[in-house]
């Protein structure tokens, strides 16, 4: 999977953060005895010993990918289902209460279309993401009171809402959370599916393969429904890789079914968005997923409505379908544009800031006229360019709201745990989270987080490093070693893409491509042979780089163009 969407016109800025190339070393004898055990180029088999899969049988567990654990060892699960066949025998609305980003509309998904299928009066509620915010709360759970719900359960959020389940109760509505987000102090007093609370085996599950979960054990025990191997599995892995989590273990198991999954394209809403964002689905991947497939869905909660994208998922009209879809495709065209004036802003903001603050280790920006449904894409930039953690904050109606994202070795949420006093509402994990606060408190917010950035990075940021699995010649960048990576993914977070040095490599053959020109088709030689390559977002620098060899990192795949497939070479980073 690439790192850089070749839509957003972002990848490969020049002016992003340097970076140094890092490789772990290896023993030479434990490569050879997988390239001759398993077959394996000698790229593929040292990518293997470096990332840990040392001997024969571990790298082919890793390749198969058959990670799996029962879903009856989440502690508590069978409380969960007893509570919802009792809404379901006395007829209560049953409200699914989900979260606006991927994972979330994923989860609501999966568990509306399950409990219909059982015979249940089943709606669901989205919070908007300028209105509400993240989660529960108060104003949510009194619209659940007016609508007459009897069961609440959450999806992909809940867990550190034990107040807002509290009010639920006093208002007679029980409920169950589905969730994965990091626990408070205090645990929601009702029936919960969480990893990490229920002692799963495997604590790394999104959202929506928690809500997957429960519904195996719901169809198990509540059946008789019609059994569709491989149901649900495509959202889960559009939330898995979506939202994140690592690709390793069970979630790389399920991200890798749930492509199959979504290669068939069952369901009218998978066609129909795979038809928007111009992806063939015999050759869908996980690059395909983050982003074009995500983008989209993410899009309408970030500008407008999330239902849009829980809609989609789990309406039976095809033409209904292809109408929601477009407003997708719309409103993500829409995303790209804001996001951008945001990024430029967040920019402008950040030269503004007295020295101290702009050289900071943590960095804090806040703007009137911030889209808040982009601030945490914006924060990614501010990220990529300057190799330091980052919120950014969107201030309207005296309320500053916004998203964080930190960087390799450093505990976002453990510093805003240090700057709590400032914060009214805030969670998230180690790399990425989310703030509200009074806008008056801003300046002494963005104080605190570069003190406890400080505190974490006593030395300031460290250099972004470049991890390089194997070096190689041109030669090598054929289609026998692209194929045989490709058996490594899905690649994401926790299992990145396989990256290759290829020193001392002469760029040739420049030629634009795209609308715009800003991509290149390109060619690589060391030594006698030449491979093809591609430059995405990059046409300029590539084409200053044919004056001399140089190092080059690149991610070998598959390409598939007119009926051919064949290895492509893309351009990472160049040193001279």
């Amino acid at each position: 999977m690439s790192d850089h969407d070749p839509e957003s016109g972002a990848a490969d800025d020049p002016g992003r953060a340097e970076a140094v190339y890092a490789a772990d070393p290896y023993d030479y004898g434990e490569a050879r005895a997988l390239m001759d055990s398993l077959d394996l180029a000698e790229p593929v088999a040292v990518t293997l010993v470096r990332r840990g899969h040392r001997t024969p049988e571990q790298a082919r567990a890793f390749i198969d990918a058959a990670d799996e654990h029962d879903p009856t060892e989440f502690d508590g699960i069978e409380e969960a289902v007893g509570l919802i066949a009792s809404a379901l025998e006395s007829g209560r609305r049953i409200t699914v209460h989900g979260d606006y980003d991927v994972d979330g509309i994923a989860a609501t998904a999966i568990l509306v279309s399950a409990l219909r299928r059982l015979g249940g009066e089943c709606d669901w509620l989205i919070p908007d993401r300028s209105a509400d915010g993240y989660g529960l709360s108060a104003e949510t759970i009194e619209r659940l009171r007016e609508r007459g719900t009897g069961l609440l359960i959450t999806a992909d959020c809940g867990i550190a809402s034990p107040d807002e389940i509290a009010l639920a109760a006093a208002a007679g509505i029980e409920a169950i959370v589905t969730d994965h987000h990091q626990p408070g102090e205090t645990l929601p007093d009702c029936p919960i599916v969480h990893p990490e609370v229920c002692g799963y085996p495997f604590e790394g599950l999104c959202g929506a393969a928690v809500a997957h979960k429960l519904v195996l054990v719901l169809e198990q025990r509540l059946g008789p429904t019609e059994q569709i191997p491989g149901r649900d599995l495509d959202l889960v892995a559009l939330a898995t890789i979506a939202d994140l989590v690592p690709l390793l273990g069970e979630n790389r198991t399920l991200a890798r079914r749930g492509i199959a999954e979504l290669r068939r394209a069952r369901r009218p809403g998978v066609r129909a968005l795979l038809e928007v964002s111009r992806v063939e689905p015999e050759h869908l991947d996980e690059g395909d997923i983050a982003f074009r497939l995500a983008p989209r869905i993410n899009a309408a909660g970030r500008l407008y409505r999330a239902d849009a994208g829980v809609e989609l998922m789990i309406t039976d009209n095809e033409a209904r379908a292809a109408e929601i879809a477009a407003e997708l495709d719309a409103a993500n065209r829409e995303r790209r544009n804001v996001e951008r004036e945001v990024s430029n802003a967040a920019e402008a903001s950040l030269r503004e800031l007295p020295p101290e603050l702009r050289e900071a280790p943590g960095i804090v920006l806040a703007g009137a006229d911030w889209h808040p449904g982009v601030v945490g894409i914006a924060a990614s930039r501010v990220v990529e360019r300057h190799g330091r953690p980052a919120i950014l904050l969107s201030v309207a109606e005296g309320r500053a709201r916004g998203s964080g994202r930190g960087i390799p070795g450093f505990d976002l949420l453990a510093a805003l745990n240090e700057c709590s006093e400032f914060l009214d509402r805030f969670g998230g994990h180690r790399a990425a989270a989310g703030v509200e606060l009074d806008a008056g408190r801003v300046e002494e917010f963005r104080e605190a987080f570069a003190r406890a950035a400080g505190a974490q990075l006593p030395d300031g940021a460290p250099p972004q490093q470049e991890r390089i699995d194997a070096v190689v010649g041109a030669e090598a960048l054929d289609l026998t070693v692209a194929e045989q990576l490709g058996t490594l993914g899905p690649f994401g977070q926790g299992n990145p893409a396989v990256r290759l040095l290829v020193p001392w490599a002469q760029v040739g053959d420049v030629r634009p491509m795209g609308k715009d020109g800003k991509h290149a088709r390109v060619s690589l030689s060391s030594g006698s042979a030449k491979a093809s390559g591609v430059a995405f977002n990059a046409a300029k620098a590539v084409t200053s780089a044919t004056d001399s060899p140089r190092d080059l990192t690149v991610r070998l795949e598959l390409n598939h163009w007119n009926g051919a497939t064949e290895p492509r070479a893309v351009l990472d980073r160049s040193r001279g």
